[in-house]
């Protein structure tokens, strides 16, 4: 008797401490100041930058410690950066960033950048045919904190991916209803691929091989193969892709979708999908852990963030945010979750 009580009680710890993340997200640290951030981004290596759009055109910079090391303006001179036809100083608003999988690397997308001759910014509403203003996507080096290339995009350019083998720079651009592939050699455009309307989140494969694009006016994902540039498409993946995660291994796709307040999980190998869950209104952004057991997604009139177990899409924990969560990363060192929100704070969770 005594030893079949020590083997249950040996499973029941077994089973709670598998079950421990299910039962983590506990509130760490709220961050306030000069916040307006649209997204937040780890390099891998204890920074994060937080895009503060056009409220207070900075990026602000932060340490695991929770400490602001550096507020980077998004002011530049074109000029400087090769773009000899526009003159003067220009101001941008960053919205998404992505790091070179070294993290040496931010490239940040501007939503609008404005200056002389740039009197049309670009806004939501849009499409090819409104002409709105090109805009430009910032490459900032880690180390130094200094904004040292600039690439002219198109309108509106929402989110940016990047390649493992740090090959490509991916932009979409939301009112040009395209994409832009960028070669880091040269940091120059090498492809525009056509989308339709409302092209946002990447994810590029593991191996460098194929980039997914979430095009939200749609029930669909495109797929880039990066060797040749041609598009293929995953169908009927659900109504308004918006942010999308992949596995680990490469053979799952995650999709939040903004029209259904669900997460899709995607089979690569049959390009359909095999689950879907509720998380709460308007999930926005996501990220998935290190091993990819788990998925975390902001959702943004819920005012939550949701942990999901990719194996099987359950939920296993919803947390209240303050208002208006938008943007997300996970810290896979100090296994933490970071949220920002529009409402004016980053609020880091530990897992």
């Amino acid at each position: 008797m005594k030893t079949q009580r020590n083997l249950i009680a040996q499973t029941i710890i077994v089973c709670l401490i598998a079950a421990g993340p299910a039962t983590a997200l506990e509130l760490k640290k709220t961050i306030h100041g000069e916040l307006a951030a649209k997204s937040v981004v780890h390099n891998g290596k204890g920074l994060f930058f937080a895009q503060n759009m056009m409220y207070r055109h900075t990026i602000s910079v932060y340490n695991s410690d929770y400490q602001l090391v550096k507020t980077i303006p998004d002011t530049i001179r074109p000029s400087d950066y090769g773009y000899t036809n526009l003159k003067g100083t220009f101001r941008g608003a960053p919205v998404e960033c992505a790091f070179s999988h070294d993290g040496q690397f931010a490239w940040i997308s501007q939503y609008c950048t404005t200056g002389a001759g740039r009197n049309n910014p670009g806004h939501d509403k849009c499409g090819p045919s409104s002409g709105y203003d090109n805009s430009f996507l910032y490459r900032i080096n880690t180390t130094t904190f200094a904004i040292d290339a600039i690439v002219e995009v198109g309108s509106v350019p929402k989110y940016v991916g990047t390649s493992p083998d740090n090959k490509y720079v991916i932009v979409t651009n939301w009112c040009t209803y395209d994409a832009h592939i960028i070669d880091t050699a040269t940091n120059k455009i090498v492809k525009k691929i056509y989308l339709g309307p409302y092209p946002r989140g990447i994810v590029v494969d593991p191996t460098s091989s194929f980039a997914y694009i979430a095009v939200m006016g749609s029930y669909d994902i495109a797929i880039i193969d990066l060797k040749t540039f041609e598009k293929n498409w995953i169908k009927g993946v659900g109504r308004s892709p918006r942010h999308l995660c992949i596995s680990p291994d490469g053979r799952y796709l995650y999709a939040s979708l903004n029209g259904e307040a669900q997460l899709a999980k995607v089979d690569l190998l049959s390009g359909k999908n095999v689950a879907k869950v509720h998380t709460g209104s308007q999930p926005r952004s996501m990220d998935i852990s290190t091993d990819g057991a788990f998925l975390y997604v902001v959702n943004y009139s819920s005012n939550s963030m949701s942990k999901v177990r990719t194996a099987d899409m359950k939920v296993m924990k919803t947390v209240k945010t303050n208002g208006a969560p938008i943007g997300i990363t996970y810290d896979g060192i100090k296994k933490e979750v970071w949220v920002s929100c529009y409402s004016g704070t980053l609020m880091v969770f530990k897992d």
